[in-house]
């Protein structure tokens, strides 16, 4: 294992007696506000056209898809990624591993456009995002291919179990519940805007700036008092923006980028681990090994040893 894969609890294949279609079997859950499908398919095809009523979100489940977008290069589509689609967006796609012992899953929710205009203006109006001139919304064919980060995941899950309940008040649980999903998934392409591509915000929005700087000094003592001036705000301020717009708090997304640049560091067949730690800036070594095994799931050594493998 050498990363982690965010996915939401499974959702058992059909038996194939149940299926209507062995080239994406739709199965449907209707509820208030919303529309969600599972779509199987058990053998190979090409170019399989499919619409979606509503902005929607899908989530690969198990196995491979080719994606065909419109304006868009062909790209893999695999478990613990998501693609937000507009409504009525053309989608083609190939499935070229597709078998009755593997097939593919997929996860789409179809979300009416009056529930996301109510969650984003309410975001707005409320609980406004660190620049004016970048509201909260859901957009953006650049950012519309997404990994999934595990707060969307761990909500997408919840949303797949209250939609399949028998619950007489699931209409209710499940309208909090999207209106979580949507809060998260704004998040998440956040996240991919700033903390992927900063260098393309740096004179346009405060976070860029704070990002680069803890990209760039991950050795180093990087206080919040130091993060919150770069950002021209309070700490208290600083700190609850942060993690309104992008769902984790400055101090756990440090924790992250140093732990990823460890990974990549491990790789290189000379690093010690306490070389490594050191470098990303875990100056006690016992904690760089229990950070990287709860973010990982295994030890840094563990994880060298499986890179040589």
């Amino acid at each position: 294992m050498l990363s982690r894969v965010h996915l939401p609890a499974a959702v058992a294949p059909l038996a194939v007696e149940r299926l209507h279609s062995l080239v994406e079997n739709r199965t449907v859950y209707a509820l208030e506000g919303f529309e969600l499908n599972v779509f199987e398919t058990h053998r190979a095809a090409a170019r399989v056209p499919l619409r979606l009523e509503g902005l929607a979100l899908t989530t690969m489940m198990r196995g491979r898809k080719v994606m065909h977008l419109p304006g868009r290069a062909a790209f893999d589509y695999l478990p613990g990624e998501s693609v937000v689609v507009d409504k009525d967006e053309l989608m083609e796609i190939d499935f070229p591993d597709a078998s009755l012992g593997q097939p593919t899953q997929c996860l789409a929710v179809a979300i009416a456009p009056d529930t996301i205009r109510h969650t984003v203006d309410l975001l707005n109006e409320r609980y406004p995002k660190a620049e004016a001139q970048q509201p909260w919304a859901i957009t953006a064919p650049d950012y519309a291919h997404l990994t999934n980060t595990p707060e969307l995941t761990d909500t997408l899950g919840r949303l797949v179990a209250v939609s399949r309940a028998s619950d007489v008040n699931k209409d209710v649980l499940a309208g909090f519940t999207l209106q979580e999903l949507l809060v998260r998934l704004m998040q998440t392409q956040a996240r991919q805007l700033i903390f992927h591509d900063y260098a393309r915000y740096l004179t346009s929005h405060r976070f860029a700036a704070v990002v680069g700087y803890i990209k760039e000094h991950l050795a180093e003592n990087l206080s919040i008092d130091k993060l919150s001036a770069l950002a021209c705000m309070s700490k208290a301020t600083f700190f609850r923006v942060f993690k309104r717009e992008f769902g984790l708090t400055p101090v756990e997304f440090i924790i992250r980028e140093r732990l990823s640049e460890a990974k990549r560091l491990l790789r290189h067949p000379l690093a010690s681990v306490a070389e490594v730690g050191l470098r990303v800036g875990f100056n006690n070594l016992s904690y760089f090994q229990a950070l990287f095994k709860k973010h990982e799931g295994l030890t840094p050594g563990a994880y060298k040893k499986q890179l040589a493998a």
